[in-house]
């Protein structure tokens, strides 16, 4: 008990002492000090570190899980030592709702393909935003919580011992040599703040969301093949390629009302029909008269042999075969030939 009672007494001396002196140093009644200039400068710049990837942290928190709820959930799930349950993504929800949609409204239906094909796509998608999550969380976040919650935490403590150490040395100049040991051993600090540990990690994360981002435009384009460039099948009001206001897609009104107007070669004896076999061609001449000139108003590649690639704003010359699907006619441009959908033209006068 006297022991206890001594180290108390020593103890509140040496918290009176450096409250006086901080006292004194801030009424400029006392000298302070002056830390080595480079070593402000790497505190300085630590303090600026350690805001800057408080700032970063959350702010890819938010963009990971933008529900402040479900945040609150997982840092409450965090700091219980459990483990976060899995959530649905976005996109997964919605593929799922789509296929279910689908389901209900007839599978087979166009509307009902349409729905299937877009949800497995938003499927894709929702699993690249998961795997995208994922490896940010364990790649970006998990090193700078690890860096706030444990090197920060070291050097702000070291830098309180240090704050103590100056005031101690300044308010007794008997622990001058306990001052030189601290002296020394703060100049085997880094030249500054070690950030390559940090730089890849943001590296890794810019290139995880470039394969994410990747990704989406892969998955986009396959979707946009299956809607637009389907062989034989053009879904009303679908449309691919350019997104320029200026036209839209003919409706079906006047889709029947071109066909109508878009000359059609007399049947040539011994052709096939369209049920019996595919149209060749190579064998179909140009007609002498009553084709038509077309603009074409998107970009559209060809599915197959059979079809013609298109390129916006190109004019072409187009007219129609006996058997042939309302929706396409036969293009040619030079000495190339082949199917186009109607729904990508413009016919002119």
């Amino acid at each position: 008990m006297d022991f206890n009672m001594k180290k108390l007494a020593s103890d509140a001396g040496i918290f009176f002492t450096r409250a006086v002196q901080f006292t004194e140093e801030k009424f400029g009644q006392a000298e302070k000090t002056e830390l080595d200039a480079h070593f402000e400068n790497l505190l300085a710049r630590a303090d600026s570190t350690k805001n800057w990837t408080e700032k970063i942290l959350r702010q890819t928190e938010v963009l990971l899980q933008p529900n402040p709820s479900a945040r609150v959930e997982e840092f409450l799930y965090e700091k219980l030592d459990r483990k976060v349950p899995s959530r649905v993504t976005n996109g997964e929800l919605l593929a799922q709702y789509m296929s279910e949609a689908a389901n209900e409204l007839g599978p087979e239906t166009p509307y009902g393909k349409t729905l299937i094909k877009v949800g497995e796509t938003e499927k894709r998608l929702g699993a690249a935003e998961r795997d995208f999550i994922h490896s940010a969380s364990i790649n970006f976040l998990t090193p700078l919580r690890n860096f706030l919650e444990g090197d920060w935490r070291t050097i702000s403590k070291e830098r309180r011992i240090l704050q103590n150490r100056r005031l101690d040395l300044d308010a007794c100049k008997a622990r001058l040599k306990k001052a030189k040991a601290a002296e020394a051993k703060a100049a085997l600090w880094s030249d500054e703040v070690d950030k390559v540990n940090h730089l890849r990690c943001l590296q890794e994360f810019v290139e995880s969301q470039a394969t994410y981002y990747a990704q989406c435009y892969r998955h986009m384009l396959d979707l946009q093949k299956q809607l637009g460039s389907t062989q034989g099948v053009i879904f009303p009001g679908t449309f691919v390629g350019n997104t320029e206001p200026a036209s839209s897609p003919l409706s079906s009104a006047s889709l029947a009302t071109a066909a109508a107007t878009i000359p059609v070669m007399p049947t040539v004896a011994g052709m096939p029909s369209a049920g019996e076999a595919a149209i060749s061609l190579d064998d179909v001449a140009l007609p002498a008269s009553g084709t038509r000139k077309a603009r074409v108003l998107y970009d559209y590649e060809a599915a197959d042999s059979s079809e013609l690639a298109l390129l916006a704003d190109e004019l072409i010359t187009v007219y129609s075969l006996p058997g042939m699907d309302p929706d396409w006619l036969i293009g040619e441009r030079g000495n190339r030939k082949g199917k186009v959908p109607v729904t990508y033209l413009e016919l002119l006068s």
